[in-house]
């Protein structure tokens, strides 16, 4: 028997949307304020979810309970294989040397700490985001900036900030891809409606991130490769949206915006050099020039190998045809799908569950929960064929490298437990439909509407910790509410993913990710207390941009091809 959403179960919208706040409340509460371990406060979190979804919501208990099933096998492949084995490639860095060799290749650039912020968190950051997602760049450039000698906890909270404007166009464009299907409307219409909102923001954001480490003083002292950061990526951005599409997005402009910071500072440098251990220091010529007891150009490319490999295969992994392959249906070579990518529908969820009305423009939409195992076209795998591929390359012997990863293993199992129980959260507050209860809270605020558009997006980022996921859940329900208010489909739809990139960095499952990079768990509270600002005034500033374009700058708006 199929069981269907009821979006006001307590006759009440406002007694419904507190009932459906609840699970959040505990999780970000406890985690935030109380000083719960990130482990604790999600499954704290979790109870109170199955119990509301249960008692308050009316969702059958056997399916309340796969869900929370199905979200944290979720949570374990793919999300915390990525975690795995970036922290595997990271740690036989270490173990080789190559990343103090790294770090002092970063400083033969520049010492000072908030550059190297802009080339590792921001530009390599969004090339990562554009390459793989799904964790991938908070976990690496949070691990190297902590190589790098930043404070760890700082160095989560910059790699956080950083990967928020990237967010929408990663993973080879997914999130835009996935709102096209979901929505109906034009994919490349949406990705020149992102390409009319994020490239401010990535203007912004090397700035924003700047100014949190080091204050104004020192974002006044460096805004020049502040601007050369920003105002690269962001015009590659604008042009790739708009001309080409979604999927190359960030891989471009990382690139674009690595080369042209790198090259910059090759004939500039700050007056002042900032870091976090020894403070303000004089620019001299000395630190200007090569480093003394520098490495060698070749042996400085022998430890950047590892991540050239990294770079080289998360890419290939998001090719579409090699993804294909991967996945069991190339066209020309085809691998056998029952085992590189068996399905496992979830028994007592798969096709149970009906979504309707206005979470979605059909009457009624039932709700598939199919588990993929894609062990083979996964990102994590990818990374791992590039840690394989390292081990030769570094010099270490076979044995010491499984050592390193049955250890890495030993580490993070608090940290994965943790990431399962926090999508175990997600999944049963998305098959239960509380989440759309909050959504449509927002969607009672009439004409003020293109401002909390954003903010919806926010909030599903901040529930599933997935722009792709975000967009897939409130895609539908965005669209309905914009043609029942007379506004633009097409803005509206693409402000749900622009406005949830805002969110990414408060979402639970990321900022685990960057407390294990970083080795700051237990941290997870102080981490969120930092950067929950700076989500909500990111939010908060693209539904201002959002409420304009659908008024005085409503000519940047392209024509939608909605059918």
């Amino acid at each position: 028997m199929v069981w269907q959403h009821s979006y006001d179960p307590l006759g009440s919208p406002i007694a419904s949307t507190l009932a459906a706040a609840v699970p959040m409340v505990v999780l970000l509460g406890l985690l935030a304020f109380a000083g719960w371990s990130g482990l604790r406060s999600a499954l704290a979190g979790l109870a109170a979810a199955m119990l509301i979804a249960c008692a308050v919501f009316g969702m059958p208990g056997d399916a309340v309970a796969m869900a929370a099933v199905h979200g944290g096998l979720f949570g374990l492949f793919p999300i915390g294989w990525i975690v795995v084995t970036a922290m595997f490639l990271y740690r036989l860095s270490v173990e080789a040397g190559a990343i103090d060799v790294m770090k002092r290749s970063v400083m033969g650039l520049s010492s000072d700490h908030r550059l190297q912020a802009l080339l590792i968190a921001f530009s390599f950051g969004a090339f990562l985001e554009g390459a793989a997602g799904f964790g991938a760049p908070v976990a690496i450039s949070a691990a190297l900036m902590v190589g790098a000698g930043f404070p760890a906890v700082e160095a989560a909270c910059l790699a956080l900030i950083a990967n928020t404007a990237p967010v929408a166009f990663g993973a080879l464009g997914t999130p835009i891809i996935t709102l096209a299907k979901v929505t109906g409307l034009d994919e490349q219409a949406l990705s020149v409606m992102a390409g009319h909102q994020l490239p401010f923001f990535s203007l912004l954001v090397p700035a924003w991130m700047v100014c949190t480490m080091a204050g104004w003083r020192g974002l006044v002292g460096v805004w020049p490769a502040v601007l050369v950061c920003g105002a690269s990526f962001a015009v590659t951005q604008f042009a790739m949206a708009a001309f080409v599409g979604p999927a190359l997005v960030d891989v471009v402009g990382g690139i674009v915006s690595l080369v042209a910071v790198a090259t910059f500072l090759h004939f500039w440098r700050p007056v002042s050099t900032w870091r976090h251990d020894e403070g303000w220091m004089p620019t001299t010529h000395a630190q200007v020039a090569i480093p003394q007891g520098a490495d060698p150009v070749g042996r400085i490319a022998w430890a950047w190998m590892p991540w050239a490999f990294l770079s080289i295969t998360v890419f290939a992994w998001g090719l579409p045809p090699v993804k294909a392959v991967l996945d069991g249906r190339g066209i020309l070579v085809a691998l056998p799908l029952e085992v590189v990518a068996p399905e496992f529908p979830v028994p007592f969820l798969d096709g149970r569950i009906a979504k309707v009305p206005p979470a979605t423009r059909e009457p009624r939409e039932i709700e598939r929960a199919v588990y993929r195992l894609n062990w083979l076209s996964a990102a994590g795998t990818g990374i791992l064929v590039a840690a394989l591929a390292s081990i030769p390359w570094l010099g270490l012997r076979w044995r010491r490298a499984w050592q390193i990863w049955w250890d890495n293993l030993v580490v993070l199992a608090d940290p994965l437990a943790t990431i399962a129980a926090m999508l175990a959260l997600a999944f049963v507050t998305r098959f239960s439909g509380t989440d759309v209860t909050l959504g449509i809270a927002l969607t009672g605020t009439g004409r003020w509407y293109p401002f909390f558009a954003p903010l919806l997006g926010w909030l599903g980022v901040a529930l599933t910790g997935s722009d792709t996921s975000s967009n897939a859940m409130f895609g539908s329900l965005q669209r309905v509410t914009a043609e029942q208010l007379g506004l633009d489909p097409l803005l509206i739809c693409t402000a749900n993913s622009t406005g949830g990139v805002m969110g990414k960095m408060i979402d639970a499952q990321s900022i685990v990710v960057a407390a294990t990079a970083t080795g700051t768990q237990r941290r997870e509270g102080t981490i969120l207390r930092r950067v929950f600002p700076h989500s909500l005034a990111l939010a908060t500033l693209m539904g201002l941009l959002v409420w304009l374009q659908a008024g005085p700058l409503e000519w940047m708006v392209p024509a939608s091809s909605a059918p």
